[in-house]
């Protein structure tokens, strides 16, 4: 009987062909970045400063904006502003009347107006404004009086913080009290109190009757630093209007609510203009401004700007993708035998091209990051230069990290791409 002997062959093991794990790609893909820490610096400084420019310059913006619009709400809300057309009207006769050469808005202009609309406003104010000299002892300051009427304080809004605003009464007999501001209190009755002290304005004695709160510097005019008067007393002591129709320099309306403001706005100007008799919009010697139109503007104004600013600075990420393109792509080259080599010990085309990938969305979301912390430093240090609230925006932090990660998978693709599609056989032999 013939025994049957079985011999067995020993075949070399092939390398296995799974895939390697989440884990280990981004451990391989953190050591090759922290090998070459400058390499890895240099090719996020284009995001960092990319991310850094969106977000400093969008709160910087949208701070700016805000300022803006507390500035013009502060001088109060649903606003309509009648004065003189500064573009000057045609007088029929060939020749320009310049809002210079002649006051349009007469103290009957603000009577029809009080007349005529009734209960449809929440407060009517005519102003006349001119700079005046201040003393107290031996303190003085040059600063902007304005005669109205005890509706300011409302329409302007501008309640006293201390003491009382002046009545009626006060106008009807023309009395010599005034209203100063914050910062008329703290630099000429310094260690007084204000109320019930005598001040000359012009060289004319008046009582302080109250103070208004610390309202900033508005950007237009600095409230602090204004005195208000009775309008009786104004053109009759200081001015010193000798006409029965004397002229004012505006007219605050403030309507009752922002709906209506519109409406209010086309009524106001077809009183002025039967006022004034006068048919032609085009040759009005006056002109009724809406406050929400103003902030309209404003706002527009200072977003496209914003925009514009954020886009410029988006070029900067475009550049800094660019950049992670170029240094990965010389990142392959430097590392083609290593791609050999785990390829030969049985890593697929996939798992090197993750791998390049992962380095490339590790260095844009590191950079991201890094960029955000950096822009919101840098908008705190520039807004308090600029004297700047920055408004935080979640929304464009999102938008510029989204970016910068966008951007290291789409510039990061190609060279990890072409890491993968490299021959074992010739990447070994590279040298």
């Amino acid at each position: 009987m013939s025994s049957t002997r079985t011999t067995s062959r020993t075949h070399p093991s092939k390398p296995s062909r799974r895939s390697i794990g989440p884990g280990v790609i981004f451990r391989i893909a953190w050591k090759a970045i922290i090998g070459n820490p400058l390499r890895s610096a240099l090719t996020v400084l284009g995001v960092v400063i990319g991310v850094a420019a969106v977000v400093a310059l969008v709160m910087i913006g949208q701070g700016s904006t805000s300022n803006i619009t507390r500035s013009l709400e502060s001088l109060g809300t649903n606003l309509l502003t009648v004065g003189p057309n500064f573009g000057g009207r045609n007088t029929g006769g060939g020749g320009i009347v310049r809002s210079g050469d002649r006051q349009s808005i007469t103290m009957k202009d603000v009577e029809a107006l009080q007349r005529q609309l009734g209960t449809q406003v929440a407060g009517i104010a005519p102003v006349s404004q001119g700079r005046y000299q201040i003393k107290f002892g031996k303190n003085n300051l040059n600063v902007q009086v304005t005669g109205t009427w005890p509706d300011y304080s409302t329409v302007r809004n501008s309640a006293v913080e201390k003491g009382a605003f002046f009545t009626q009464t006060d106008v009807d007999t023309r009395k010599r009290t005034a209203v100063i501001g914050y910062g008329v209190a703290q630099d000429l009755l310094t260690d007084v109190d204000p109320i019930g002290q005598k001040i000359r304005i012009g060289g004319i004695s008046f009582t302080v009757v109250g103070v208004l709160p610390d309202k900033g510097d508005a950007g237009f005019s600095n409230a602090n630093y204004s005195v208000l008067i009775p309008l009786s007393t104004f053109q009759k002591r200081l001015s010193r209007s000798s006409t029965s129709n004397p002229t004012v320099s505006n007219i605050y309306i403030q309507g009752p609510d922002q709906k209506t403001l519109k409406d209010l706005q086309n009524t106001v100007t077809e009183i002025m203009a039967a006022q004034h008799e006068q048919s032609d919009p085009t040759s009005y010697d006056f002109q009724v401004q809406n406050q929400a139109d103003a902030l309209e503007s404003v706002n527009q104004v200072s977003q496209t700007l914003t925009l514009f600013l954020g886009g410029v600075a988006g070029i900067s990420l475009l550049v800094g993708g660019i950049g992670i393109m170029n240094i990965m792509l010389v990142s392959v080259t430097e590392r083609t035998r290593e791609i050999g080599i785990r390829k030969a010990l049985g890593a697929k085309p996939r798992d090197i091209l993750t791998q390049f990938l992962t380095e490339s969305v590790v260095l844009s979301v590191g950079g991201g990051l890094l960029g955000i912390a950096i822009g919101l430093g840098l908008a705190n240090g520039v807004g308090k230069l600029l004297n700047i609230t920055p408004v935080m925006s979640p929304t464009s932090m999102l938008l510029a990290f989204s970016f910068s990660v966008v951007v290291g998978v789409f510039f990061g693709y190609y060279p990890a791409s072409r890491a993968a599609r490299l021959d074992p056989v010739d990447s070994l032999r590279y040298e």
